[in-house]
């Protein structure tokens, strides 16, 4: 079964009831846990962003601290596993104010795991990808936004 593309989604779903659609995202919701996270964030955490990225850090906090310490590789494993996790909520948001945010809180984090996330080339690379995806976000936010966020990268290190 081949879907469709999303203007005829669109156009299909306009000759629809409201109570069809419910109906419709209901259905949706309980078909894939990623379609209920999105629909959580839709309805309830789209109104206070800040609130949704204070969620996000608390969560990438709790993640951090749970880490495998034994060996490298579980704490790369663990890294990547954190990092799936944020790319999904900045994918919910879209927001590049939100998706800066959140990486270089990760890449904080990052840089204060011990052991250092330097002795390691794979490691040295998530973070540098990562610092250079929040620029990449920075770039396109308004000036005065580009300035704080400069900032935080500076106590990074990075610039």
């Amino acid at each position: 079964m081949k879907p469709v593309t999303v203007s005829i989604l669109k156009k299909e779903l306009k000759e629809h009831t409201h109570q069809e659609l419910i109906d419709i995202c209901l259905k949706l919701a309980k078909f894939k846990k990623e379609n209920k996270e999105l629909l959580t964030y839709v309805l309830f955490d789209s109104r206070d962003e800040d609130e949704y990225i204070r969620e996000i850090k608390a969560e990438i906090d709790v993640e951090f601290s749970k880490l495998n310490h034994d060996s490298l590789y579980y704490v790369k494993k663990s890294t990547r596993k954190i990092l799936r996790l944020l790319k999904k909520y900045i994918r919910y948001s879209k927001k590049k104010e939100t998706e800066a945010e959140i990486l270089l809180y990760f890449c904080g984090k990052l840089k204060e795991l011990k052991p250092s996330h330097k002795r390691s080339l794979q490691m040295m690379n998530i973070y540098d990808r990562q610092l250079a995806m929040a620029k990449k976000a920075i770039s396109t936010l308004h000036e005065d936004l580009q300035y704080d966020f400069n900032l935080e990268l500076e106590e990074l290190g990075e610039n």
